[in-house]
């Protein structure tokens, strides 16, 4: 049995075969007139993950980043950033692939995805955008606890009915 785990744990490959930028979008819809307001932005930043299976264990992990920055009531700026990567797993167990593609993947492309927005910032002739390390790991065990409790209670609900029907 211990000869089969150190198999199956041989037998396991991960790798980043690609990164690139998939869509790229920056609006400035109060230029040229935001440039005369006082800088006392407010910023919101929303971040999203999709997995695709390709073929042969290739998976295509597509970060997204949309940055809305307003003074006031107005939107100085609006970024999205598709950033995306091809990585190679094979042999890993369901929980294991889960996590990897939910967290690892998402975190391996944060990086590019912040330079991106960035640059993209500093182009529109605004003060730097440097985006905060995000806590991928605890995003995805947040995720998961939020649909363990969703199906948690979906099922609280159908017992009910089930109940209240004998």
């Amino acid at each position: 049995m211990t000869e089969n785990a150190a198999t199956n744990e041989n037998s396991r490959e991960f790798g980043l075969q690609r990164i690139y930028t998939k869509d790229i979008s920056f609006e400035t819809p109060n230029s040229p007139a935001i440039f005369a307001e006082k800088w006392e932005p407010d910023s919101n930043l929303n971040l999203n993950s999709s997995v695709t299976s390709l073929q042969n264990d290739l998976y295509e992990v597509v970060l997204s980043i949309t940055v809305t920055t307003k003074i006031g009531d107005k939107v100085a700026y609006l970024v999205e950033v598709q950033q995306a990567g091809i990585f190679l797993a094979r042999g890993f167990p369901d929980q294991e692939m889960s996590h990897m593609m939910g967290a690892y993947c998402p975190g391996a492309l944060f990086p590019y995805a912040r330079e991106v927005i960035s640059d993209l910032v500093n182009k529109g002739s605004f003060p730097q955008m440097l985006l905060t390390p995000v806590n991928f790991d605890a995003l995805y065990a947040q995720h998961m606890q939020e649909l363990q409790a969703r199906a948690a209670a979906q099922q609280a609900e159908g017992g009910n009915g089930q109940d209240a029907a004998h």
